[in-house]
């Protein structure tokens, strides 16, 4: 292969890996082997400088913008660090800073890498105004109002002598106790697992609704503090005086010799294991911000800082057989059955390989010696094999093409990923995981009826659908294996307590397909009743705020088949909540009845979904864009200058966040 074409498959590679951790957030290769394919592509490109593009992976900082957030400019550039895999390279940093310096003495901080999501914040005031995540290093999506609901994050300073404007950057982060719940909760919804605290934290943070955010109950540790007027030359007492202020700071110890860095290191290989969040490396920086500033800067990261990555711990062991599972919605995981082996204090013998595509991509082949190592030290991630070690007779491991537990043959629509069973109503897994998902805590909250219990009740020709529950007597109960009178009595007591769960979770407990617990809340606030749910065409489920066509067709198509009408009719019979409850229903007032209003901006005292509820409630409506139609825009705190532009171009009026809330205040007096 030539120079010119490793160039061009490096590049497609690495393109395909960014896209897949920035905006899929599901990356298939770990930091060390994207860094390693970076390195080699620099090295190519600079001993073939004919061959530089201006878009190539080398010439930019990974991006993590998103549509949906208003982009903002950093006011000073947010770079990455160079990375180093060995205290040889860290010793060697060590000594370049020496040099360049020239002798005189320095002090270097050594500080945890904490593995979550780099953000930006800024104060003044001793309030805090903005918060933006890194993006492309140049400009990024503004997240205050999600940053705002995350209870370690200050909005209003300590008194102390902070400067009047700052900005101090950190990690957003989502605890491993945190972490483990969502991930089993998306793993019973069946939605991908999150490879890593990291890959969640930043999902999290990119979603639209600031309520959802605050559930996932997200931490943040800052290192570093910006601005024109700092207190102290060095790091380390900024940093000090930024935990007074009120912020979580990362910590820190002075370092004098390279023995010094070498010990820091080899103490935090084992002690991070004992923290409460995930951390993947160690930062060393100069401690002097005038030695920082003569130390300066390369095209992409400082001179006066350097990363330390530790490496994962991972282990090499013998694939026993790749089996097939089939979800509750059809869709079919090959997972990797392994020789058991220890891994960060844990057995290791399964691991999920997601699906047909990366299987392929890994190669796998019959009883080969598999590369696992712990994703974020928690999930057993596949990712490599020991090519060396295989049998020359072996043979690759194919995806089924039949479903293994009907036999049904598996489609693939669209050319996505999955591959899925459309024996809805004839698959085990996916019959008795309705009923499941029917029954669980957060949607019908039948007490007694989980796993087991369905595919007991299954095997007994009891319950196919989850209608056939609400038949169900205490005779027909009492005499199943492991049943008496008292497990029979309190799945009664929760069948008819499940009659009085509001609308929306009855909606969430159907398992319409792509319709999870948030878009059920929307669906049914829209909808209003499953009557009207029923008779809506694709073109109105769209309408509906954040349900686009994929997630409409779902529902439309879903409330056309024979089945589901038979079982939906019978929950209605059954006396199941099949509309909003009258104080959902019923208008807040009409102090806004007839109003299209524009929201826009950040906000003090409800978030954006909040303020969504109470134009609905009060009967205006929600509309995303600004046109001649538009009565008002309810503006907060940074609002995008081009709807400020068009609002004065079109002379839209805007409204406060106070003067808002006046109007609905004065106009429940006068009713």
């Amino acid at each position: 292969m030539t120079p010119e074409e490793r160039i061009k498959e490096l590049r497609d590679e690495l393109n395909r890996h960014n896209h897949n951790y920035y905006v899929l957030n599901a990356p298939v290769i770990g930091d060390k082997e994207f860094d390693m394919l970076m390195k080699e592509l620099e090295t190519l490109e600079r001993e073939n400088p004919h061959m530089l593009d201006p878009l190539s992976p080398t010439q930019r900082v990974g991006s993590d913008l998103t549509k949906g957030f208003e982009h903002v400019v950093h006011e000073r550039p947010m770079l990455s660090l160079a990375n180093t895999y060995t205290v040889g390279e860290v010793d060697e940093w060590f000594e370049r800073v020496r040099k360049g310096l020239e002798g005189e003495s320095f002090e270097i901080t050594g500080e945890m890498k904490y593995d979550g999501t780099s953000i930006s914040l800024t104060y003044e005031g001793g309030r805090l105004v903005r918060a933006v995540t890194r993006g492309d290093g140049t400009q990024g999506d503004d997240v205050t109002a999600n940053v705002k609901t995350i209870r370690s994050i200050p909005l209003v300073l300590q008194p102390g002598d902070w400067p009047e404007k700052f900005e101090i950057r950190g990690e957003i982060l989502m605890p491993w106790k945190v972490f483990e719940e969502l991930n089993r909760e998306r793993e019973y919804n069946e939605e991908p697992l999150f490879a890593n605290p990291r890959n969640a934290a930043s999902g999290t943070l990119k979603t639209q609704d600031p309520r959802e955010v605050a559930k996932r109950r997200l931490d943040a540790i800052f290192y570093y503090l910006l601005s024109d007027d700092l207190p102290h030359d060095t790091h380390y007492a900024n940093m000090e005086d930024a935990r007074r202020w009120g912020f979580k700071v990362s910590d820190m110890q002075i370092l004098h010799t390279v023995e010094e860095v070498d010990a820091f290191i080899e103490y935090w290989d084992t002690a991070r294991k004992e923290l409460p969040v995930a951390t993947d490396g160690l930062v060393f920086k100069v401690n002097s911000l005038r030695q920082q500033l003569n130390l300066g800067y390369t095209a992409k990261s400082p001179r006066w800082a350097v990363a330390f990555k530790f490496n994962p711990e991972n282990a090499c062991t013998r694939l026993r057989h790749v089996s097939f599972e089939t979800g509750r919605m059809g869709i079919v995981t090959p997972v990797a059955n392994l020789d058991p082996v220890l891994l960060s204090g844990t057995v290791v013998k399964r691991a999920s390989l997601h699906n047909a595509d990366i299987m392929k991509e890994l190669d796998i082949h019959e009883h080969d010696w598999l590369y696992v190592e712990k994703g974020g030290e928690i999930i057993p991630k596949i990712t490599g094999v020991d090519k060396e070690r295989r049998d020359p007779e072996s043979r690759p491991v194919e995806f089924v093409t039949c479903c293994p537990e009907c036999g049904t043959p598996l489609v693939n629509k669209d050319g996505d990923a999955a591959w899925i069973c459309p024996n809805k109503y004839g698959c085990r897994p996916q019959i008795t995981g309705r009923v499941e998902h029917f029954c669980a805590r957060r949607m019908m909250n039948i007490d007694g009826v989980g796993e087991e219990t369905a595919e007991l009740l299954y095997d007994k020709g009891l319950v196919q659908i989850p209608a056939d529950l609400y038949d169900l007597t205490k005779e027909q109960l009492s005499i199943l294996d492991r049943f008496g009178d008292k497990s029979a009595e309190r799945i009664l007591n929760g069948l008819e307590a499940s009659k009085d769960v509001p609308f929306e979770r009855v909606v969430y407990a159907l398992s319409i397909p792509n319709v999870g617990e948030t878009t059920s809340k929307r669906v049914a606030k829209s909808v209003r009743s499953m009557d009207r749910m029923q008779e809506m065409s694709v073109e109105e489920l769209q309408a509906i705020p954040d349900v686009g066509p994929i997630v409409a067709q779902g529902i439309y198509d879903y409330m056309r088949d024979p089945v589901n009408i038979e079982n939906i009719g019978r929950l209605k019979n059954a006396g199941l909540q099949m509309q909003l409850s009258d104080d959902k229903m019923t208008p807040a007032g009409n102090a806004l009845e007839g109003q299209s209003i524009v929201i826009s901006g950040t906000f003090a005292h409800h978030s954006r979904e909040e303020y969504k509820d109470m134009i609905e409630a009060n009967g205006g409506k929600n509309v995303g864009s600004i046109s001649k139609k538009t009565s008002f825009v309810l503006a907060g705190e940074n609002m995008g200058p081009s709807k400020l532009e068009k609002c004065q171009k079109l002379g839209i009026p805007i409204m406060s966040e106070d003067d808002f809330l006046r109007k609905l205040k004065d106009s429940d007096r006068t009713e």
